[in-house]
């Protein structure tokens, strides 16, 4: 493994850079500890890849990850390019300044390609040494928590011709969302299955909560169900299928024709394309279970969680205003 640090401040405010030249000799020990922090960062399949407006060799950050793959011994300089890169991309005052690490990972096994990270650490935070015999016992300093990084990137070296393989966090976004990932990597996400499987889930939540009410007489209890029979159709299945899923989800002819419109226009306005068939990602179902919550809520009095049969529950008025009916078998 091959890493050098830099540091970098932010332009707007003229706070410099300070460029290193010699890579960091690290014992084992220390090592083990900063592969674990930077490598840490990723818990999502989520994946990007560089991309141009015109060409991609004009993506100055591609450029410089494919001279460092064909010369991992070039690091230096490369990571001096990327530096300045970072440097220049500075370009809100709110950015804050802090440490570049750059870092080659060589392929372990026949099985694995060679990587490389791009990682930044910001946010300083304080801690304590205490030293119990001294007459001063108690010393503050700043330095790096181990619990996330700020900004990292880790490139594949693979899939070059379509800008690599990318695996990209950004956890202090500074108020500016765009340094990151467009100004500095110029990244976008990959149309794979993870992208289909979560783009797919986006278009049938937004369809369910705003257009099918707005064309069709449906409850909050129909929503409820649609959206449950949405995300278990998406974590029983090994593969998605859209006229399997308009058949099984959907049913009524005329919602899944308005439907096939919704997505249509989706696809339009996110200027994105859905593949109507392809293998689901699980990390994307679970990334993105959370947004089908089955909650009616009755004023400020009660909510109704909705997890299950749709027929245990149904609607109704009386003298005393509007009721839901339950049916169940037992408390717990």
């Amino acid at each position: 493994m091959k890493i050098i640090v830099h540091n970098v401040g932010n332009k707007i405010l003229g706070e410099g850079i300070t460029l290193s030249t010699e890579e960091l000799k690290l014992e084992e020990t220390s090592q083990e500890i900063l592969i674990d922090y930077f490598l840490g960062s990723f818990k999502t399949e989520e994946t990007y890849q560089f991309y141009s407006d015109s060409y991609l060799i004009n993506n100055p950050a591609y450029f410089i990850i494919s001279q460092l793959f064909e010369s991992p011994s070039q690091i230096i300089n490369a990571s001096t390019d990327l530096a300045r890169l970072l440097y220049d991309a500075a370009e809100n005052p709110r950015i804050q300044g802090g440490n570049l690490f750059v870092v080659y990972f060589p392929s372990q096994d026949g099985n694995s390609v060679d990587k490389i990270g791009i990682f930044k650490t910001e946010k300083r935070e304080p801690f304590l040494k205490i030293f119990p015999m001294n007459p001063e016992p108690i010393e503050q300093h700043f330095g790096i928590s181990l619990d996330k990084i700020d900004k990292a990137a880790l490139i594949y070296n693979q899939d070059k011709e379509n800008g690599f393989v990318l695996s990209v966090v950004d956890n202090n976004k500074n108020g500016d969302m765009y340094y990151w990932f467009e100004d500095f990597l110029k990244v976008k996400q990959r149309t794979d299955d993870y992208f289909h499987t979560q783009e797919s889930l986006n278009v049938f939540k937004d369809y369910i909560k705003k257009q099918l009410p707005a064309e069709f007489e449906v409850s909050k209890a129909d929503q409820a169900d649609f959206l449950n029979k949405s995300i278990n159709f998406f974590k029983e299945k090994e593969e998605f299928k859209l006229e399997e899923f308009n058949n099984e989800v959907l049913g009524d002819e005329k919602v899944i024709e308005s439907f096939n419109a919704f997505k249509t226009d989706y696809e339009q306005d996110m200027q994105i394309n859905i593949a109507e068939e392809f293998p689901i990602s699980i990390g994307a179902v679970k990334k993105s279970q959370s947004k089908f919550k089955t909650i009616i809520k009755l004023d400020t009095n009660f909510h109704i969680y909705v997890h299950g049969d749709r027929n245990l529950i149904s609607q109704d008025q009386d003298e005393n205003g509007l009721f839901y009916k339950l049916y169940y078998q037992k408390e717990q």
